[in-house]
């Protein structure tokens, strides 16, 4: 009896051995592999997952030391947003299906790099210069039947030297149910630009503030779109409005003139660029009237997204200084009807103004500014598909002015501008 009880145990020991030997040889498998974890950048998303598929056995419990990259782990995946630089050594801890009391160690490496955001200083504008602005500013609000946000904010350039903010933008709801949003933004060159921009874009705004010329305007509308007239009459009254549209800006040149005198300064200290959207919704639709000068666009995207117009004439060189500003005479010449757009639509989804901040990084080209694929990469990038994991939520719109100026912070080498943009929609 004795003998055949040794038999049988030693029968049914051997399939254990065997079964420890192949739990070894797995957990030793998984040991020697080797993963090279891509790396991290400091204060940007970052996923890894490990790849199981060859070892089904084995089962990731935990990493150790994690905690103290700011990432954490579940599904086999590593994500979250590191905190710091650093080379991190991380334990994979893991454990065998068939043997789960025994815990196993795998070493391995994480690098994060450093954020290059953190390279740059971030010192504040001197408040008791001339003619001090905060270094950025975030509006939201109603604009027709519509709203309106907008965020300006100092470029990198400029916060490493202390310098200001020369960007600027107003926003105002007008008389009789017309909106008006323009931006400036002051050319680097020019010693007291921030003034400049912010001259030119209260001014433009407070020209419009007028009853009288708002009705104007709206007289002239009314002949172009709705009364049976004349294809004369209605050329009539589409050179009426542009003239009222010229004498705006002419006034805004005549301010920063009379601005520069009172502060012993000549009228290229205050160099700034423009562009405006005088809007109002008709009975027939919304009625645009749009201007630029400098290198700004204005875009008005159709409402089904399907279709993109550039609402203004663009200055752009091909060398530094194709860039034109309202501060310069010979911009009012004959030529300067080419720069105003009277545009009529039954409805849109988005009307955009923007500086060369964030013309630049975002579309590059001036070409681009008319290719709706582009345009869908913006929105994209402002839902959130960015590294930066920040996201602009025209939906539930509560913080919507806090949430585009921390995007507006987005990083993009070599392009380090100020950065002003202005969303209807």
């Amino acid at each position: 009896m004795m003998g055949k009880f040794f038999r049988k145990s030693a029968a049914e020991s051997k399939p254990k051995t065997m079964e420890q030997t192949l739990i070894y040889k797995e957990k030793e498998e998984f040991k020697d592999v080797h993963w090279m974890l891509k790396n991290a950048n400091a204060k940007q998303f970052y996923e890894f997952s490990f790849d199981m598929e060859d070892f089904p056995n084995i089962k990731i419990q935990n990493i150790g030391n994690l905690e103290e990259t700011g990432l954490t782990f579940e599904n086999n995946t590593i994500s979250g947003t590191p905190v710091t630089n650093n080379m991190y050594h991380l334990d994979v801890q893991f454990y065998h299906v068939h043997d789960q009391n025994q815990m196993e160690t795998k070493k391995i490496q994480l690098f994060v790099n450093a954020d290059p955001k953190d390279l740059w200083k971030n010192i504040p504008s001197d408040k008791n210069a001339a003619f001090y602005k905060s270094d950025e500013d975030a509006f939201k609000g109603s604009f027709s039947d519509k709203k309106i946000v907008v965020a300006s904010k100092r470029g990198r350039s400029h916060a490493h030297e202390g310098k200001f903010r020369e960007d600027d933008f107003a926003v105002n709801i007008l008389s009789n149910g017309w909106n008006i949003v323009s931006v400036s933004d002051g050319a680097g060159s020019a010693n007291a630009a921030r003034e400049g921009s912010r001259v030119t874009t209260t001014t433009i705004n407070q020209f419009f503030s007028s009853h009288e010329i708002l009705n104007q305007i709206e007289n002239n509308i009314n002949v172009l779109y709705t009364v049976q007239s004349s294809g004369e009459e209605q050329s009539e009254a589409q050179q009426n409005i542009i003239h009222i549209l010229s004498e705006s800006v002419l006034n805004v040149y005549h301010t920063l003139e009379k601005t520069a005198a009172e502060n012993t300064l000549s009228v290229n200290d205050l160099h700034a660029t423009l562009i405006f959207t005088l809007l109002k919704k008709f009975s027939f639709g919304y009625v645009i009237l749009s201007f630029g000068v400098g290198d700004c666009p204005i875009n008005l995207i159709n409402s089904d997204f399907s279709e993109v117009r550039l609402l203004n004439q663009m200055d752009v060189g091909e060398f530094g200084g194709g860039t034109r500003f309202i501060t310069m005479k010979e911009i009012f010449n004959d030529k300067i009807a080419s720069r105003f757009r009277i545009t009529c639509v039954e409805d849109f989804s988005y009307l955009v103004l923007m500086t060369d901040g964030i013309y630049d990084p975002k579309f590059t080209t001036e070409n681009k500014l008319e290719d709706i694929e582009s345009w869908k990469l913006l929105f994209e990038d402002l839902a959130g598909n960015n590294d930066d994991r920040t996201k602009v939520d025209f939906i539930n719109d509560k913080k919507i002015d806090e949430e585009l100026l921390i995007w507006c912070d987005f990083w993009s080498r070599g392009n380090h501008d100020d950065r002003t943009l202005a969303i209807i929609y």
